[in-house]
């Protein structure tokens, strides 16, 4: 009876202890076990866009926000960090730790359940990316499966890395070279000890130990990193000391981190122009060429005169109430709808064609259409600088005498004669005035008839050369007809502001992927006239600003040139300028092409978000250049006390015989 008790007994032994590995055959033969997926391991990744001076604007990603870090990247305290508080046995064992599964499994015979796992680092790269977390025996035979046929295809190395880059780090941040960049807005290289401690104990538990919601039971966590290593002796008691005093600031941001979103919409629809369809998940580095801290000014600008133009549409309907009230008389007030008022400002480097600033509204959260380049409107006045350029190119000067009367045109229009009678803004005529005086005040009849003087066909050939496409071909064009976005006119406008040369404008100055350049986007240019020619525009578009319609652009301390424009019933108000070195265009108006106030002109409503764009402009840059500088070629003539230029093809006029004006009136 004791002997058959006894070979019982050894007979449950025996079978007892040949049962795992029994087990473990049977899943090691039935089941396929796939590693590919680590092996050639190519994980979403996100794409990063830049500003000029390397200031991150956003993160763009398509679900999980990953930045890949190679192992060369990896600091080796993150390694020593990871593997001391995870697996310490991690560079001898072949995937999984028979010692710590044994003393697991003692563990758990004396608690009655699970008190301490016994999972390697490679274990827990199997689990988070080849299996679920469901806790059944089956899962972990196949993790421990899994793992030992990792180890034989991949060094350690390649499994830390792996590691590092799968695991999730809370916050919605995957990879550890994300969680850096998301708590800490730091590179890995630059991470303290604390920080990475705090790092490698957030996969345990990512929700329990994120500093964002937890931060000192995220300290207690780091430290015992620390304290770990400190036992190990990788660390001395210096360090110890200092790294468990420590209390780093972290980050409680977006994943997106997006500073401005204009930006992210504008290079995201390049990028899908570019062909390149894995923006989000392609790992793309964007280099821009837009300023910061000008595109947060722009921002504001554009929102101040907004705020501003409501305030003056409120202001004329209590002024005419009150005066009604005081006559005792009828209210005679019509509200203006400002429901759909908005505006767009973009800003440029004159030379090189780089944007600086680019905003598509008053509010994004509000309207993310990006007026500054979806928009097509009429530029009104903005664009007679161009016909002006012409006639200045053709030999006239800012002293040339313009006719400024009324005529009557005819024309015909679907077999039926018709009538246009244009009018000045002032609805008043001078007769006789200058051609800067016809620029300064934006004379229209001035202006259409020097289109007469020029000549339609010859002006419309002139044209070709600024590359305007869409140009009206009738007398329309005197005033602005045609239709373009403000990033479009802004182009147009680097004509004038870079000594006649026109630059192509661009966002994007180069884009890289895997740390190589893949796209460069270069300046394009145009001669359009003489750096000579195009002073004298200048000179003539600083007096707009100076003392005509542009006079609330102007700003102190920096010459500005530019010109406003107000298309009929006041439906579009432009301004255009630019300094020596930086041009701008801002556009105000009623989204669905209705009316503004009638008082609401380009110069009144765009004006004012020029001027704080300057303003802010030279405070943050106050060693930028400040006065136009006059080319060789230029002479200056004093005539009637005020200052005039002249060229070599734009001579001073000749004594002639007066032109009597009222001979050209029509009645």
């Amino acid at each position: 009876m004791t002997i058959t008790k006894t070979k019982i007994f050894f007979t449950i032994v025996f079978i007892g202890f040949l049962s795992p590995f029994a087990l473990f055959g049977y899943f090691y033969i039935n089941y396929e076990y796939d590693v590919s997926s680590l092996v050639d391991y190519k994980p979403s990744t996100s794409s990063r866009i830049y500003d000029k001076n390397g200031e991150k604007i956003a993160n763009i990603f398509y679900k999980k926000h990953r930045f890949y870090a190679p192992f060369e990247e990896i600091p080796p305290r993150a390694i020593e960090a990871l593997v001391a508080i995870e697996d310490t046995t991690f560079f001898e064992h072949p995937g999984i730790n028979v010692d710590a599964i044994f003393r697991a499994a003692i563990k758990v015979l004396k608690a009655g359940k699970a008190v301490q796992g016994a999972s390697t680092i490679t274990q827990q790269l199997v689990k988070n990316k080849l299996l679920t977390r469901e806790k059944k025996l089956s899962r972990k035979i196949k993790e421990a499966i899994f793992a030992i046929k990792l180890e034989s295809i991949l060094t350690k190395e390649q499994i830390i890395e792996r590691y590092l880059n799968e695991i999730y780090f809370g916050h919605g941040y995957y990879g550890i070279k994300t969680a850096a960049d998301g708590y800490f807005h730091k590179k890995l290289q630059n991470l303290t000890l604390k920080e990475i401690a705090i790092l490698v104990g957030l996969p345990k538990a990512p929700s329990t130990y994120a500093p964002t919601k937890n931060y000192d039971i995220s300290m207690g966590r780091a430290n015992r990193v620390i304290k770990r290593m400190k036992v190990l002796g990788w660390i001395d008691d210096t360090t110890y000391e200092k790294s468990i005093a420590e209390r780093p600031e972290v980050f409680n941001t977006t994943l997106t981190q997006n500073k401005a979103p204009f930006i992210v919409d504008e290079i995201a629809r390049i990028m899908k122009r570019l062909g390149i369809d894995d923006f989000k998940t392609g790992g793309y580095e964007v280099y821009t060429t837009i300023d910061l801290r000008l595109q947060d000014v722009a921002r504001k600008s554009v929102k101040h005169a907004y705020d501003l133009s409501l305030e003056r549409i409120e202001g004329y309907k209590k002024r005419v109430v009150a005066r009604a009230k005081r006559r005792k008389q009828k209210i005679n007030y019509v509200d203006t709808n400002t429901s759909t008022l908005n505006g767009a400002l973009v800003s440029l480097e004159a030379s090189t064609g780089n944007i600086l600033a680019l905003v598509g509204s008053y509010d994004y959260k509000i309207s993310s259409f990006n007026r500054a380049t979806q928009a097509k409107r009429q530029p009104g006045s903005a664009f007679k600088p161009f016909i002006y350029q012409v006639a200045l190119d053709l030999g006239f000067s800012g002293a040339t005498e313009l006719v400024d009367i009324a005529k009557t045109y005819k024309y015909e229009k679907d077999g039926e004669e018709m009538k246009w009678q244009p009018r000045n803004y002032s609805k008043n005529y001078k007769g006789l005035i200058s051609l800067r005086e016809a620029l300064v005040h934006s004379s229209n009849l001035a202006t259409i008839n020097l289109v007469n003087d020029i000549g339609l066909r010859s002006l419309l050939k002139e044209f070709s050369k600024f590359g305007i496409q869409n140009v009206p071909q009738d007398l329309s064009i005197s005033l602005g007809t045609l239709t373009l976005s403000p990033l479009k006119l802004a182009k147009y406008y680097t004509s004038f502001a870079n000594q006649g040369i026109q630059v192509s404008t661009h966002i994007i100055d180069h884009i890289e992927q895997n740390s190589k350049t893949i796209h460069t986007f270069d300046t394009q240019t145009k001669e359009i006239t003489t750096p000579a020619q195009a002073f004298l525009m200048t000179s003539i578009l600083k007096s707009v600003v100076d003392r005509g319609t542009g006079i609330r652009a102007r700003v102190r301390g920096i010459d500005i040139a530019g010109k406003t424009g107000t298309t009929n019933d006041t439906i579009d108000g432009w301004f255009s300028g630019y300094s020596p070195t930086i041009s701008t265009v801002v556009w105000f108006g009623n989204d669905n092409n209705t009316p503004m106030h009638k008082k609401e002109t380009g110069g009144r409503v765009a004006g004012p978000a020029f001027n704080m764009f300057y303003t802010n402009l030279i405070k943050l840059y106050p060693q930028i250049q400040r006065k136009f500088t006059r080319p060789e070629g230029v002479i200056e003539v004093e005539m009637n006390g005020k200052k005039e230029y002249f060229t070599n093809i734009s001579r001073p006029p000749r004594v002639e015989m007066k032109v009597d004006p009222e001979e050209e009136l029509l009645f």
